[in-house]
């Protein structure tokens, strides 16, 4: 099948997402204490994700709690939370739709053009995860963005953009040029069978026939 190095590298970079996606939904590095004004203090720092908070101090170890209960979590957290779920269910299902879609694998026969389609629906899916995480992403540092520059929250209370955020964003590049390669090759490939099986013209009847027919009528008119 033509264009492999498409496929291969389309599904590793897909890989990659999927662990980029995996990371920064469990991480708690989303937001992070800011050390501005006089606030600075060099012994705790505060780690707040998606599903719990960190405390780590200087003379104690790294200490994590889980939110109690969900009904007292913020709904852009709520949705955050959704939405990262999705994407990494979906990043899951995208990669196993696309090693179903290589050649090596023989689920769905020697039909060509449905393994072409499953690697374009494997594309496709990487780019729809890339949008699911960039929502919460973005969301999440724009509030971020917000409070830091709102004077009337306390100093004590602003947060700086954590490192999953930023991990976040080089999973959605990732997912968008992977998802991208998979596409262009299904791309490729509709356009290779269009020109390879051109559509039938109309029958025309052989114009030699009806003078053959017509002479023959007339050699036996003769004889008779």
């Amino acid at each position: 099948m033509a264009f492999y190095p498409l496929q291969i590298a389309g599904l590793v970079l897909g890989f990659f997402g999927m662990l980029g996606t995996l990371a920064t939904t469990l991480l708690p590095q989303w937001r992070v204490s800011a050390f501005i004004g006089s606030n600075i203090i060099v012994f705790e720092r505060i780690w707040e994700g998606l599903w719990m908070a960190c405390v780590r101090q200087a003379t104690v170890r790294l200490q994590c709690k889980f939110y109690s209960s969900m009904l007292e979590l913020p709904p852009a957290l709520e949705a955050a939370r959704a939405l990262m779920c999705v994407a990494a269910a979906l990043s899951l299902i995208s990669l196993l739709i696309g090693i179903c879609g290589m050649k090596q694998i023989q689920c769905t026969g020697s039909n060509k053009r449905v393994k072409v389609y499953l690697l374009g629906t494997s594309g496709a899916l990487f780019i729809l995860t890339g949008i699911f995480i960039l929502i919460p992403v973005c969301w999440t540092a724009n509030i971020i963005i917000r409070d830091f520059y709102n004077p009337a929250i306390h100093v004590g209370q602003k947060r700086e953009l954590g490192a999953a955020l930023f991990l976040g964003w080089a999973s959605v590049a990732v997912l968008f040029i992977g998802g991208g390669l998979l596409c262009g090759y299904w791309c490729c490939n509709r356009k290779k069978q269009t020109f390879r099986y051109p559509a039938p013209g109309n029958a025309v009847p052989h114009p030699d026939k009806p003078r053959n027919n017509s002479a023959y009528g007339n050699t036996a008119h003769s004889k008779i």
